[in-house]
Order: structure tokens, then C-alpha cells, then sequence
């Protein structure tokens, strides 16, 4: 037992209902790989007293091939599992949720006090704006999120390291030509229309002032050369035909499906590192972690589309000006000190074999922090209350914290009843401020029938009305 035990799971049953055995197939730990472990330690315990953490999102469970794992971390060990067999068990720690799958009408409930809950929510805000406001975020203990403000920041997520942003631009002559075959400055790819930052809505309005070159679903206008390169599996992979030849465009428009601080996607950092300018709208925060002073053009810089196109139009234009958008290609070009120790200091890797990926490094900063709370609470029950009980740690507003969606160009106001946008994103962020209480609300009450969550959103939507 305990850490030279096969990766696929520890062989003995775990407490009373013996759920370990049987969680993993006869011979599994022969067929597949270990899976990663953790960096290892001089925990001597026996699984048996291992704190256990359970992956409430079981398709996340980032180890293979079984359903449940010993790790090695740090300051300790513990055991990890997709069983929810063990959800009430007196040694699960912690529920680890993944922020898409989250549902407040779904959560497990009555919330024991013994256990925190810590949230893994690396994708766009869209997925789940309950996590946007302070009663959805603060549900949770601890978070890994894209702002770098979160407990185990997963920022540069999309960014392997300096040498994808160093990788060579396409030659200026090259784009030239490419211009002169009747292909436009600026290229726009994107199938997923109707997102909250109401992408679409600007780019048509800058379409009118500039030509863009629009080859997917959302504003399509122009067909790719090949049928291989319709492919969307082949768009949304690094194919490096794809990749050769949207890098052949001068500008890209770089346009998150919804804003938050730190929020920066592949759409970012791909034209980066194929040495086309990102014309940006996202993060609010963009500038801290872009390479140099002059690595982006932000959209939000412009008073309106025509002013940008016109801008556009210039470096279109000028190429000397416009080199001056990849010169962090340079050798020393990347002058951001804070972009270059973020990338430094990260203990996982992008698509790096050598390093934890964020999966495993959130698992094991739980593990660190569930070993140190059963530390210190068996520090305060032996000094018989002379030592502080230790305090819950909660997650923040800033954690998550994405601002209203706004129209993509004009004021809401402006916006027709009948826009669908407006119907779809207002309602659903404000409903989802709306879930966080009421789910707040049955956790302080204790209750323990998902089924009542309706009654609660009833009971706060008459709230609301009465106080309008």
C-alpha cells in the first residue's frame, strides 16, 4: 500500500462501503499507462486515512484508465476518485466541479460542512454566467479560473511559451502579393454566431468601410480554396495547411465570444504566433500581457468601425509601420517582464509532456490545501479551542467576475424587443444572478431537496417585483 502502489488505484477497499475494489477493472493497471501522480512525497499513510477528493465532473477525471487514484503532491497525499458513491463519506474533503457542467438546480445538496467545494472553469464565461456573480462565485472555496486573480490562475492556458509567439511571420512581400490577387487586409473565422460580446453585429458594420474576408459560418462571404480546408476539424487543429494559409492575411480579427478580464482565447495568440496583427476585443486587461507596446490593434481604441478600417487601411498601406506590429518576433522583442515570469513561474505546461497539465496541478494544489486544513483542525480539537478553529477560505467576486454583455456596436437601447440577442444574454445573465441566491439560500437553510430550487427562484423573482 500507500505511494508504490499501482497507478490505476489502491488495491484496498476505502472505509465501510469498499467502493475502491470495484472501481477499477480487473488488470487495468497492466494495460495503460500510469497516469501522472503528483511530484511525490514521504506521506507514509495508508490509503485508508488519505483525505478524498471527489471530481463531481467525472468526464474531467484526469486520470486513466480507472475511477479512482492515489497522488503524491507536495505536502501530502490523497486519494482521487469520479465515484459519487463516496459524496457523503466523512474523509471526502473536497467536490472539485468543473464550471460548464455546473448547474445550481443540479448541486448536491444538503452542502456538508465538512467538505469544500472548489471550481475548475477555464472556459468562455458564456458557459456559465452564474459563476460571473458574487453569490454564484462564492459558493466556492476554491477556484481555477482564467483570471489571474483565482486561486490557481489558468491565464496563459492557450499559450504554450515565447518560442510560439518568436515562431516567423509570413514575408510583407508575400502579403502583398496575396493582396494583389483580390484576397482583403483583414480575415474574420468564425462559425459560432449569436455569443454574448455580439461579435457579428461590428464586424458587419466594419465590413462596410474595409474589405474582410469572411469564411465561416458567422458573415460568410467568401469560400476556402479547398474542401479539405472546410473541414472544421481541420480549422479548429493546428493543420499547418490552415495554418499557412490564413497566415498569408495582414490582420485577423481577433474577437472573443464574451469579455472578461484575462479572458484570451487561441484567437489571440494564434495570429501572434503566425505573425498576422490581432485586431482585439476581450479582455479589458489585454495590454498587461501582450509581448511589447505595439504587438495588437484594440478595437475598443477606435471610436467606431470606420475610424478602425481607417486605420486598417493605413498600415494596409505602409508596411514599414506596419512591421512595427511584429517586432516581438525579434530576437529580444518580447520586452513584457510580468508576461515573461507568468510564463516562468506556471507549474503546468501547454502541450509540454515534461510537466503537469492544469488538471493534475489544480488536483494536487486541493490536495495541498485539504491536508493542510485536517492539520490544523486536529491542531485546534487538541488545544481544546486555545488554538482558532481555521477559517474557510471563499472564493471572490474577482475570481470570475465578468461584466453585463453589451451590444457589439450601438447602446441596448437602440436594440429592437424583438433582438434575439438581447433577449438570449441580458435574460440569461441576470437569471443566473437570480440561481446563485437561490441556491445560496437553500445552503444556509440546510436543504436537501433539489427539487425545491424552483420554489426558491419563484420566491426571489416576487422579491424582485415587488421591489420594481
Amino acid at each position: 500500500e500507500g505511494p508504490a502502489e499501482p497507478a490505476a488505484g489502491p488495491a484496498e477497499p476505502c472505509g465501510a462501503e469498499g467502493w475502491v475494489q470495484d472501481a477499477v477493472p480487473p488488470g487495468a493497471a497492466f494495460v495503460a499507462a500510469a497516469s501522472y501522480r503528483g511530484p511525490g512525497n514521504n506521506d507514509t499513510r495508508s490509503n485508508k486515512a488519505l483525505p478524498i477528493l471527489l471530481w463531481w465532473s467525472g468526464s474531467l477525471f484526469p486520470h486513466f484508465p480507472g475511477d479512482t487514484e492515489r497522488i503524491d503532491c507536495p505536502r501530502g497525499s490523497c486519494l482521487v476518485t469520479r465515484s459519487r458513491r463516496v459524496a457523503r463519506h466523512r474523509r471526502t474533503k473536497a467536490l472539485i466541479f468543473y464550471g460548464t457542467d455546473f448547474r445550481a438546480y443540479e448541486a448536491p445538496l444538503p452542502r456538508l460542512p465538512h467538505q469544500t467545494w472548489a471550481l475548475f472553469h477555464e472556459e468562455s464565461p458564456m458557459n456559465n454566467y452564474l459563476l460571473s456573480h458574487s453569490p454564484g462565485i462564492r459558493l466556492f472555496n476554491y477556484t481555477a479560473t482564467f483570471r489571474r486573480e483565482s486561486d490557481y490562475p489558468l491565464t496563459l492556458q492557450w499559450l504554450p511559451g515565447t518560442g510560439y509567439l518568436r515562431a516567423p511571420a509570413v514575408p510583407l512581400a508575400e502579403k502583398d502579393a496575396w493582396r494583389r490577387k483580390g484576397y482583403g487586409p483583414v480575415l474574420y473565422m468564425q462559425s459560432h454566431c449569436d455569443v454574448p460580446s455580439d461579435r457579428d453585429r461590428y464586424v458587419r458594420e466594419l465590413m462596410k468601410y474595409i474589405q474582410v474576408d469572411s469564411y465561416g459560418k458567422c458573415l460568410h462571404n467568401r469560400e476556402l480554396p479547398s474542401e479539405r480546408l472546410r473541414d472544421t476539424s481541420t480549422a479548429t487543429t493546428e493543420d499547418s495547411e490552415f495554418m499557412t494559409f490564413i497566415a498569408k492575411y495582414k490582420f485577423h480579427l481577433a474577437l472573443e465570444n464574451a469579455i472578461c478580464d484575462d479572458y484570451m482565447t487561441e484567437k489571440l495568440w494564434r495570429p501572434m504566433h503566425l505573425g498576422a496583427v490581432p485586431v482585439y476585443r476581450g479582455s479589458p486587461a489585454v495590454r498587461d500581457w501582450m509581448p511589447n507596446n505595439l504587438s495588437i490593434i484594440l478595437i475598443d481604441d477606435f471610436d467606431s468601425p470606420r475610424e478602425l478600417a481607417k486605420y486598417l487601411n493605413f498600415l494596409d498601406k505602409n508596411g514599414e509601420e506596419y512591421l512595427k506590429y511584429l517586432e516581438y518576433k525579434n530576437v529580444d522583442g518580447i520586452k513584457n517582464q510580468f508576461l515573461l515570469e507568468s510564463l516562468e513561474k506556471r507549474e503546468w505546461g501547454v502541450n509540454d509532456m515534461t510537466l503537469p497539465n492544469y488538471l493534475n496541478g489544480f488536483e494536487c494544489f486541493i490536495c495541498d490545501k485539504e491536508n493542510t486544513r485536517v492539520k490544523e483542525e486536529q491542531e485546534y480539537k487538541k488545544s481544546r479551542g486555545k488554538i482558532p478553529a481555521p477559517r474557510p477560505h471563499i472564493a471572490q467576486f474577482k475570481h470570475m467576475g465578468c461584466p453585463m454583455p453589451t451590444p457589439g456596436f450601438g447602446n441596448v437601447e437602440d436594440l429592437s424587443e424583438g433582438d434575439s440577442w438581447k433577449e438570449m444574454w441580458l435574460q440569461d445573465y441576470w437569471q443566473s444572478l437570480d440561481q446563485g441566491e437561490a441556491l445560496t439560500a437553500m445552503i444556509h437553510r440546510n436543504e436537501s431537496h433539489q427539487g425545491r430550487f424552483w420554489d426558491y427562484m419563484h420566491e426571489i423573482f416576487l422579491k424582485r417585483t415587488r421591489q420594481h
